[in-house]
């Protein structure tokens, strides 16, 4: 069962060809441990699994896993749409140290629910490690339903679920509660705290890779029972988070990161790049929130 708090889903920092820079994820892991980050879910959404190259997956697991050495959960993304592939994947890992793997619908063909519990019953059975599902029809046009969940949920080899759908978590609780050890993760920013007070205290996303101060105290506060001083650092991570709305997602994660220390780039090969107007409101917005 993992414990409550902030799980950091951390961003991946790559060259012009698109390889790993080693010193800056280490530094990135370095401090989101330091900060109190209960858990890190490596290319995730934020981290760009579904743009990393092959050569490059297993190499990134295998720096992650040895910087981080069991101080905290660590979970890799396997997001992919054939079990073929999500197997090559996992082989390029070995037997690295990690604590599970994080998988989406596939995400080319809209199927049925039967086939995708199906899927992640493969995918399963090709892994050495737990399973976390991913709800994230946004991008999959999939949603992962309860009955998906049902159907699923009394094979072991499933640990857990990430969903920003407040719902489907509360369901999950209550229709579920023998499995006690199937952690529920909530991802959507504007309703951590409303999450939070019906007892869903783990919260995964990528914003916190550069708010990890406020994500930090955010937390403090919300385990103390003091909902409204948490809700000032969580209004500010999403005021951050709007702004990189504003000016596109990865240029500005990127700008956030540099900003922050953290070398190379952060998102796709064919993202923009920021212009001068979304730097400046960027770090203006940074230093505003105490994040540099």
């Amino acid at each position: 069962m993992l414990k409550e708090g902030f799980y950091t889903a951390l961003g991946t920092p790559v060259d012009d060809d698109g390889n790993l820079i080693e010193r800056s994820l280490v530094k990135h892991i370095e401090d989101q441990i330091e900060a109190g980050a209960s858990g890190l879910l490596l290319m995730g959404s934020m981290g760009i699994e579904p743009y990393i190259k092959q050569s490059q997956y297993g190499k990134i697991a295998k720096i992650a896993a040895n910087t981080v050495k069991g101080r905290c959960p660590l979970f890799v993304g396997a997001m992919d749409n054939s079990v073929w592939r999500v197997k090559e994947r996992l082989d390029s890992i070995g037997k690295v140290n990690i604590d599970g793997i994080v998988v989406t619908t596939p995400y080319y063909n809209v199927s049925p629910a039967k086939d995708i519990v199906e899927y992640f019953k493969a995918v399963a059975h090709a892994s050495r490690y737990p399973v976390y599902l991913y709800d994230l029809p946004g991008v999959t046009k999939i949603k992962i339903t309860l009955d998906i969940v049902s159907s699923i949920i009394k094979d072991r080899r499933f640990a857990g679920i990430k969903s920003g759908d407040l719902l489907l978590n509360k369901q999950i609780i209550n229709d579920f509660s023998k499995r006690s050890d199937f952690s529920v993760l909530f991802s959507t920013l504007d309703l951590f705290d409303v999450a939070y007070n019906y007892g869903i205290t783990k919260n995964l996303d990528g914003m916190f890779s550069c708010t990890s101060k406020n994500a930090a105290h955010c937390y403090k506060y919300f385990a103390e029972g003091n909902m409204e001083s948490g809700m000032k650092y969580l209004e500010n991570i999403i005021s951050l988070r709007d702004v990189f709305a504003a000016y596109g997602i990865f240029p500005s994660f990127t700008v956030a990161m540099n900003l922050l220390g953290y070398e190379g780039s952060f998102g796709p090969d064919y993202m923009g790049v920021a212009g001068d107007e979304a730097k400046e409101h960027i770090a203006a917005k940074m230093k505003e929130i105490g994040e540099i």
